[in-house]
This record gives C-alpha cells, sequence and structure tokens, in this order.
C-alpha cells in the first residue's frame, strides 16, 4: 500500500463494530472457504522465492517484479484465461544504501539520526554534503508552514546552506525545487508537529529530475532541534529514473460485458522487501479467486487486474483508467464496480472494510477536495459485513480515503470497496478485544520493511479474508442489483468456487509470535 504523499492527508485508525449478536471474534471450526487456504499459500511461497532470487524485493521496474507478473500470467493460462500484460512507464525510485543525517550532538560531537528521526524523500537526489544549516521561513511552532513554498523565503539564504524546511501548504517538489535554486547544497523538511504529524515525514517529490539534490524528511523534534543553526552532513545514494512496468488483466469468459465487475490488488512490492504482506497478500488471494472461478458461468464479467507501480504514487491503475477514460470510454462506463484487496493478512490483523457509507469517517480533504464514496460503495460495504456476520466473525471499518487502488475508479464516479487488515496504525484495546491480537502494537509491524516476508502473514486472517473477497465476488458476479436496488443484472446463479474447510477457530493463528513494535 503507498504511504500518504503530500500535504497532510493521514490515514485515521480504523474502526471496530460489535461482533454479530452472541458470536465471538472467531468463526465456528469447519466453515467452509471458497478457495483452499493452502492455494493462496502456494502463491504465496513464489512470491517470496521471487524475491528472494531478485535482491530481495518485487518492486515494480525491476526483475522481481517481472519474475511476479510472469507467474500471475502463467497461472492464469494455465486456468484457461487469456491473459493481457498492459505496459506503461513509471517514474522508478530506490534509495541504494541507508541516507544518514548526522547533527551536532552532546558536547558537539556528531550525532547520526535514527531511522525514526529522519527518511529520505521519494525522487530525492544523491550526494554527500557537509556544510551549516540555514532556517527558511520557520518557527518551532506547530503548523502546516508555508516554509520554502515561494523564492521570496529564501532571501538573504546563504548559498551552500543545507536548507532547513517545515512541511505544509505546498509540495515537497516546491519546496526541494525553490531550495536548488536558491544554491542549496541538501534540503531537510521537518514535520509540522500538529497532532498526528509528529513523526519523520515520509513523502515524495513527486517525480524524477525535481533537483538532484539529497531531500530528506524530519520529524518534528529533529527539525526544530536544528533551527539554532550548526553543521550537518548529510549523505544519499538513490536511483530516480523513468522505468517501465505491466498491469496484468483477464476475465472470465462468460458474462454480461456491459455490467463489468472488476477485482484489483497491486502486485509490486517496496524496493525495500519482498512485500509478501503489502501486497503479495492481496494478489495471492485474488488469483486462488480467479483459478477458482476459471470455467464457470457468471451472469456479469468478472475482470480481475494485477496493477503495477501502485507504491509509486497508484501509477497501474490511473494508467489503466486514464487509457480506457481517453481510448474506450464505453469500456470504462461499463465497470459496474470495483473491489480492492490490499494487505489483507496482516500478522496482528484487524477485519477492515472499507467505509463506503461514512457512516465511521467523513470523508477525508484529498488534494482535489473531500475524497467521497461514489453511490453504491454502501452497498459494497454491507455486502462484507454481510458475509462476516453470516461466518460469525467481527468486522470493522477503514477510513475511504483513495489511498490505494481504487482512487481512480471513485474518481470516476465507479462504486467502489474492499477489505484491509492494517498497516501502520496501531491497534486498539477495543480492536484486540474483537480481532484478537495485541494492543497498542502495529497491524503490520514489518510494514514498508524488509522483514515483510513469508513469516509476516497471518495464514488464519488471511484465510478469513479471501473467503470474505470470494464470497463477495461471487456475489456481484451473479447481480448487481444490491447496488441501486433496482438496476444490474436481475441473475441469482450461485458460482461454485470449490468446497475447502479450515479450522478457524478463536483470534488470529500467530497472535502468540507477535514481536514487538519496532
Amino acid at each position: 500500500m503507498t504511504a500518504a504523499l503530500i500535504g497532510t492527508l493521514a490515514l485515521s485508525a480504523p474502526s471496530a463494530v460489535a461482533a454479530p449478536p452472541g458470536e465471538g471474534a472467531g468463526a465456528a471450526a469447519g466453515t467452509a472457504t471458497a478457495v483452499p487456504p493452502e492455494q493462496v499459500l502456494e502463491h504465496l511461497e513464489v512470491f517470496q522465492a521471487v524475491a528472494h532470487a531478485n535482491n530481495g524485493n518485487r518492486a515494480s521496474g525491476t526483475p522481481g517484479y517481472r519474475g511476479s507478473a510472469d507467474y500471475v500470467v502463467g497461472r492464469l493460462r494455465a486456468a484457461g484465461y487469456a491473459p493481457r500484460v498492459q505496459a506503461f512507464p513509471f517514474p522508478f525510485f530506490q534509495e541504494v544504501v541507508p541516507t544518514t543525517v548526522a547533527v551536532p550532538g552532546p558536547g558537539g560531537a556528531p550525532r547520526t539520526l535514527t531511522a525514526a528521526e529522519a527518511a529520505v524523500m521519494v525522487y530525492s537526489g544523491s550526494g554527500t554534503v557537509t556544510a551549516p544549516v540555514q532556517a527558511v521561513d520557520t518557527t518551532a511552532a506547530p503548523a502546516a508552514s508555508t516554509s520554502g513554498c515561494e523564492a521570496e523565503d529564501f532571501t538573504g539564504f546563504t548559498a551552500g546552506s543545507v536548507a532547513l524546511l517545515q512541511r505544509g501548504t505546498c509540495t515537497f517538489g516546491v519546496k526541494a525545487a525553490n531550495a536548488a535554486a536558491a544554491g542549496a547544497s541538501a534540503v531537510l523538511i521537518f514535520n509540522t508537529g500538529l497532532p498526528g504529524e509528529e513523526g519523520v515525514v515520509a513523502g515524495t517529490l513527486g517525480e524524477p529530475g525535481v533537483t538532484t539534490l539529497p531531500v530528506v524528511g524530519l520529524s518534528h523534534a529533529a527539525g526544530t532541534a536544528l533551527l539554532g543553526g550548526g553543521e550537518v552532513t548529510v549523505t544519499a545514494q538513490t536511483v530516480s529514473e523513468t522505468r517501465q512496468t505491466y498491469n496484468v488483466l483477464a476475465e472470465t469468459s462468460t458474462g454480461d460485458p456491459g455490467n463489468t465487475v472488476m477485482v484489483g490488488a497491486h502486485l509490486d512490492s517496496v524496493p525495500e522487501g519482498a512485500g509478501i504482506n503489502d501486497n503479495g497478500s492481496g494478489s495471492a488471494g485474488i488469483l486462488a479467486i480467479a483459478e477458482a472461478l476459471a470455467g464457470t458461468e457468471t451472469a456479469n464479467t468478472v475482470r480481475f487486474a494485477w496493477w503495477g507501480a501502485e507504491e509509486f504514487g497508484l501509477r497501474g491503475s490511473r494508467h489503466y483508467v486514464a487509457d480506457l477514460k481517453a481510448n474506450d470510454a464505453a469500456a470504462l462506463e461499463n465497470v459496474a464496480l470495483y473491489l480492492n484487496f490490499d494487505m489483507i493478512g496482516s500478522p496482528n490483523h484487524g477485519r477492515f472494510v472499507y467505509d463506503g457509507d461514512h457512516s465511521a469517517f467523513p470523508p477525508v480533504q484529498g488534494p482535489d477536495g473531500p475524497v467521497t464514496a461514489p453511490e453504491g460503495s454502501a452497498a459494497i460495504e454491507a455486502a462484507f459485513h454481510e458475509h462476516f456476520g453470516s461466518v460469525g466473525l467481527a468486522s470493522g471499518e477503514t477510513e475511504f480515503s483513495g489511498r490505494s487502488d481504487y482512487g481512480p475508479f471513485i474518481a470516476e464516479g465507479i462504486p467502489s470497496g474492499g477489505l484491509f487488515t492494517g498497516a501502520e496504525g496501531i491497534k486498539t484495546a477495543e480492536q484486540a478485544a474483537l480481532f484478537g491480537g495485541r494492543a497498542g502494537v502495529a497491524y503490520d509491524f514489518c510494514y514498508h520493511a524488509r522483514c515483510d516476508d513469508l513469516a509476516n502473514v497471518d495464514v488464519r486472517g488471511l484465510a478469513e479474508m479471501t473467503d470474505a473477497a470470494a464470497a463477495v465476488v461471487r456475489r456481484f458476479a451473479a447481480s448487481t442489483q444490491d447496488l441501486d436496488g433496482a438496476g444490474g443484472q436481475q441473475g441469482s446463479r450461485e458460482l461454485p468456487l470449490g468446497p475447502a474447510t479450515v479450522d478457524q477457530g478463536n483470534g488470529p493463528g500467530n497472535a502468540a509470535e507477535v514481536p514487538p513494535a519496532r
């Protein structure tokens, strides 16, 4: 899952809702599953092997991603599909070695900031710089600052200094470009200090080529500690360039193409790791569902999509939607709904459904205005909750923020929904009581890290979420009448997805093995 990129947009903590009456957080043993859990795990094992053979990751623009895409294509062909590979260019970025920022420490000795205090900006340039730090139009006061947003902010700036700026108002790319034009040798941008924005800034300059300077985000505390000046050393080694990557698409051979159900998950990892939960879990889950649907008759066409370059700003889904809009508007109009599965195996998971009716979370403010759920999204949310209730599992809601690949679809008014088991957010005591796991610990403590490997997936939770995904795909493949209460296909054909059972027990399968938060 891609992180929030600019400004002050942030993911709110998912909301827990009550378990079904008379039921606890786990389903009864022996509940029938839609796809065999061992099949989903088989796919994850291959993704892990591909990453292991390719520098530890499956990031778009790397051999690891190509290997992942080749595997998905091969499995789809073996199941009888005619998959299509859609190539597109995208702006690639990789931090080759960890970026460091050394600042004045106690007694004047330099101290290197920790990963919780400093993080390189996506599309930062490279270099090693030792120079005095100079604050630009900012103070220690918590605020979304205009610091660095105008060329005039750098009046009196000493060329060769390291520019110290504060987050807010304009994009990081604008701040960095203005600093470079003023002769800065490197750029440090610290967080606003507002509630929820005290930690390190993990941002992006938007695209390669904004500047060749090292650009690093800081925590509010690390940034304000430098307001008095002093000499710092910034070292960054990055790759920032345009590369090619791919979406993989396949659809059922039956069903009304004028009423297409789209099902998607991003296939790429971040460059830092194998991305087995983020998002091998969703990719493996929908691949197993596609294999189970192969050869069955559906009232509506079901189109599966494995998106490339999601971790670089939803590039694959954006390219797909933009391409349809420009070249085949009728096909875009035929998409009845979009279902998204991004991170569905988190080790300290919750069973979260996108809040399609905004009952738990008001619309968030995005770069282009409020991010709202299109009409029909509430019915998708209700379908997931209904499934969980039918098998005796508690479910909750997560913010409908546009942060994952459903974003380009809702921008076109297409009803959307999906599942999420949590990322860097912290599980509450209420959620731990409902879902199991540990309160006060991140849902996925290996989010965007090298340790996001096979050991980072809760097998039982993944099986529960894949079952829910399969049930809702099957429901809308048969009829989309629920979306508006009248329109859409009226069929009610049952779609056989293959019998299987799993002992679902109570609570997450490996809760006892959850390590401390990092």
